[in-house]
């Protein structure tokens, strides 16, 4: 009976919750996704392309790279996406302002679209420069869709599922990364004839987001405080919210737009000048650069090399390397149901938050609630340095005794795992009340290359 009822005649919670979830799909597909799909796709043709770049200098020049030179021009293939992102994250504040969250994650995609061409005709013109270039671009749009996208969707949400919103960056970015590992199997688009296509895939979260969110609402938050559009904000309050009373929501972006009368965008040397921004954006600092320094990515990288020795076999080491993204996966997914409230879950049925809270209730014993994050990420962080010392200790020993390799592939998992309990996924939006404070929170992902 409930199936049969009129669209009109839903409740509007259901309404409110389906376009939220797809608010969340929208953004997530094209933003943090795509991040972690170009970290994780450039593992699998490894090989592939150094052969490439060794056979084009060839046919150039009449002579092979030498060993070194090529492991030089695979260092720098791969490190012009960090480059790229940190480009990105300079640019973001500046469209977020310009041309609106929705609008700059949707012009974004022109950075997509372009590496991906480069990436597909790479091998056809005989450039391996094209494929570095293709990196460079998707590191910008990497790092442009990493700062907006948080903003975009911690803005569109309600107070109480704003903490639910903002982990669902981390739910896609281990899912990109999972679905990149995926990807490239040689089953897939891992087959030494199949790498520009690989790389090129990028394209199609591109264009998912592309054809899903212009159908969406625009930020209330910059409708009414930077564009002065109190109709608008309105209306996109009620295409999120349903049609429930929203006087006393828009009441408070009332109040932010006047304290914001008069304000400018502010330099990040000036946000330590700010006294009561100082102490927010110095734990930022700590918390951003605790994130990038942690060693998470190390595991990544180390993972394919300890379990070749310790006995994998080589055709099935990339299945293996699979389980790593996974324990990231499932980490986020438990996150998000830490950080829904309790009293919500009745409230959204049907939505993301709903669902996943309610699967994951036995864990709310762990919850951010009776915990708190500061207690989830000293813990984190203390058992990553736990399994990372095992890790040192036992990669040393591995000669000696043959059984410690063991040990390292258990403390690779053990220390994802960690990285999931608290630090995984940390999108600060109670200590980042500008737009500007999120955008240094991005900056900080960038500076050590990958």
């Amino acid at each position: 009976m409930e199936d049969e009822l009129e669209p009109s005649l839903r409740p509007p919670t259901q309404i409110q919750g389906r376009i939220l979830l797809l608010t969340i799909c929208a953004a997530g597909i094209g933003g943090t996704f795509q991040f972690g799909y170009n970290l994780s796709i450039i593992n699998a043709p490894t090989s592939h392309i150094q052969e490439f770049t060794n056979e084009t200098w060839q046919a150039r020049t009449g002579e092979p790279l030498p060993d070194h030179l090529i492991l030089l021009m695979w260092s720098l293939i791969v490190s012009l996406y960090p480059l790229g992102g940190l480009f990105g994250a300079l640019l973001a504040g500046p469209l977020a302002i310009t041309l609106g969250r929705k609008k700059s994650l949707l012009v974004n995609n022109i950075f997509v679209v372009l590496a991906a061409i480069l990436f597909g005709f790479s091998r056809k013109a005989g450039s391996f420069e094209m494929i570095m270039l293709g990196r460079l671009l998707v590191g910008v749009s990497a790092g442009v869709s990493m700062n907006i996208q948080p903003m975009y969707l911690g803005e569109s949400a309600p107070k109480e599922l704003r903490g639910a919103v903002a982990m669902s960056s981390a739910i896609f970015t281990a899912l990109g990364i999972v679905m990149g590992q995926v990807v490239g199997l040689r089953e897939l688009l891992g087959d030494p004839q199949a790498w520009p296509l690989l790389l090129a895939s990028c394209l199609v979260p591109g264009v998912l987001q592309l054809a899903s969110l212009p159908l969406l609402p625009e930020s209330p938050r910059y409708l009414l405080i930077d564009c002065g559009d109190t109709e608008a904000c309105l209306a996109a309050l009620r295409q999120l919210r349903g049609s429930g009373d929203l006087a006393r929501e828009l009441e408070e972006l009332e109040e932010e737009r006047a304290a914001c009368q008069g304000c400018r965008a502010r330099r990040p040397w000036e946000l330590f000048q700010h006294r009561a921004l100082r102490r927010q954006v110095t734990s930022l600092v700590v918390l951003g650069s605790a994130m990038e320094l942690c060693g998470n990515d190390l595991m990544y990288a180390y993972a394919s090399s300890v379990f070749q020795k310790a006995g994998v076999p080589e055709a099935k080491v990339q299945y293996a390397t699979i389980g790593t993204g996974s324990c990231e996966l499932l980490m986020a997914i438990v996150s998000l149901s830490q950080e829904t409230p309790s009293h919500c879950l009745p409230h959204t049925s049907g939505t993301m938050a709903g669902c996943m809270g309610l699967c994951f209730l036995p864990l709310k014993c762990v919850a951010v609630e009776r915990m708190g994050r500061r207690v989830l990420l000293i813990g984190g962080y203390s058992l990553m340095a736990c399994w990372g010392s095992i890790f040192t200790v036992a990669l040393c020993l591995q000669s000696s005794f043959p059984w410690t390799l063991y040990l390292a592939v258990a403390c690779i998992f053990a220390s994802i795992l960690s990285f999931g309990i608290g630090p995984g996924g940390l999108v600060p939006l109670s200590l980042c009340p500008f737009p500007w404070c999120l955008c240094l929170w991005g900056h900080l992902h960038w500076p050590v290359p990958s």
